[in-house]
């Protein structure tokens, strides 16, 4: 009961922060954009793999780990001490039910908004694209490793919320470190690490059948595959600035810059699951060892 109670606790105060407000019509704008300014020009699995883009590399992994932070920082924890101290609670039961409603809160702006983009553009017949080249099971295992990337994020940004105590520290930390590695790590084409070179490799896994041999929707974006990671950033930051969102389509060669014929959707699931569960792990003990 005091597990629940924190949970649907934190997920009220989430739901009226502006940060979840904002952010949620922000998505809804920018998904729309993107659909609308590619619907006639881009084949489905390009699509999709853009409407994701905001969540893996640029802008959207900001918030969430800014979302991560808040719970075991600054004035906030110091107005939680009283409640631990005084046992109504275990620092266990506090830490998992903040965990819980910020990886919540998170996959819900998620879903809520790339769900029906998602289905709109699958479904739809888009005269000038060709056919349908996307799978159920690409759908849903993308869908599913974009949700664990965030949680992930949302894990790292608890876990140096809690090493660092000040959130302002832990933000900067977070960024100056993520990036830098982040980009290290995609020179490598390594997907089961780098967010920017899983994002190039989901049109291979968005034609990925459920079987082997099943169909040639397996096969790996070539040529015209997507625009470069750089341009979808810019074209968001166009879009904000009140330009034309079509305007950066100069250079798809985005996937040609990696090889991803060999995509392995455990190394992924492992490449993620296992630090977001270390992340946790070692948030739990230094929380438990910290003194009120």
């Amino acid at each position: 009961m005091p597990l629940r109670a924190i949970l649907a606790y934190e997920l009220n105060g989430l739901w009226k922060s502006w940060l979840i407000r904002a952010w949620l019509i922000a998505t809804v704008l920018v998904t729309f954009l993107i659909v609308t300014t590619n619907w006639a020009v881009t084949p489905t699995a390009r699509l999709i793999a853009q409407l994701l883009f905001p969540y893996l590399v640029f802008p959207w992994f900001l918030v969430v780990l800014l979302l991560g932070l808040n719970p075991v920082t600054g004035a906030r924890l110091e107005a939680l001490s009283d409640g631990i101290l005084s046992r109504p609670v275990t620092r266990l039961e506090y830490l998992l039910a903040s965990w819980a409603a910020r990886v919540t809160a998170v996959l819900a702006a998620l879903f809520v908004v790339i769900l029906p983009a998602v289905w709109i553009v699958a479904v739809a017949d888009r005269p000038g694209v060709g056919e349908n080249d996307v799978t159920l099971y690409g759908i849903v295992a993308s869908l599913a490793v974009v949700a664990m990337v965030l949680t992930f994020l949302v894990s790292i940004g608890f876990f140096a919320g809690t090493a660092f105590r000040s959130s302002m520290f832990a933000a900067a930390a977070l960024i100056l470190i993520w990036m830098p590695v982040n980009l290290v790590l995609h020179t490598f084409s390594l997907e089961e690490f780098s967010p920017i070179s899983l994002n190039q490799s989901l049109p291979t896994l968005l034609r990925t059948p459920w079987h082997e041999g099943q169909s040639a929707a397996a096969e790996p974006a070539k040529g015209e595959d997507m625009q470069a990671a750089a341009e979808q950033a810019a074209n968001f930051l166009n879009v904000l600035a009140g330009g034309s969102a079509a305007a950066t389509r100069k250079d798809p060669k985005f996937y040609e810059r990696g090889d991803y014929k060999d995509f392995s959707l455990i190394r992924v699931v492992l490449g993620y699951g296992v630090p977001t569960l270390a992340a946790l792990g070692l948030t739990t003990l230094m929380f438990s060892r910290r003194d009120l």
